[in-house]
């Protein structure tokens, strides 16, 4: 007989069904993109950007009232958004041109990629330590 167990007092958040499936076709359409981009076929790749960004915007919209689950989603918009150019720039052969002298028009991907990045830096930096010290504050 094993021994129960013991209670967790930590928030649980749960995705209802809908949401869930909603969030593997988005897996599929992003793998089909990529696959795509690995194949060089065009049309696929470049048709596979809209479901795979809007459902990843979809999502980020429904997740809004959680700080945590919105600033990975929306890092995820721009990891598709960097990545949809990165893909973009190479199928129409401008991600060898010349933008400065250090800079092709592949390494723009960098932005977006940065701005994902900066969601995630400022979500762990301020946010989540912010909320760390009002539950703390709250259970005194």
């Amino acid at each position: 007989m094993s021994a129960p167990t013991p209670q967790v007092s930590e928030e649980v958040y749960s995705i209802p069904a809908a949401y869930r499936k909603m969030e593997n076709t988005h897996i599929l359409f992003w793998l089909l993109k990529d696959i795509a981009w690995c194949m060089v076929w065009r049309p696929l790749g470049l048709a596979m950007v809209v479901p795979t960004l809007g459902i990843a915007l979809v999502i980020a919209w429904r997740t809004r009232a959680y700080a945590s689950e919105l600033a990975h989603n929306l890092a995820i918009v721009f990891w598709i958004t960097a990545n949809s150019y990165w893909m973009t720039s190479e199928f129409f052969g401008f991600d060898t041109v010349q933008v400065t002298p250090y800079i092709t028009g592949k390494h723009l991907a960098l932005i977006p990629f940065l701005i994902g990045l900066s969601i995630l830096l400022y979500y762990y930096l301020v946010t989540k330590p912010r909320e760390n010290r009002e539950a703390q504050t709250a259970t005194l």
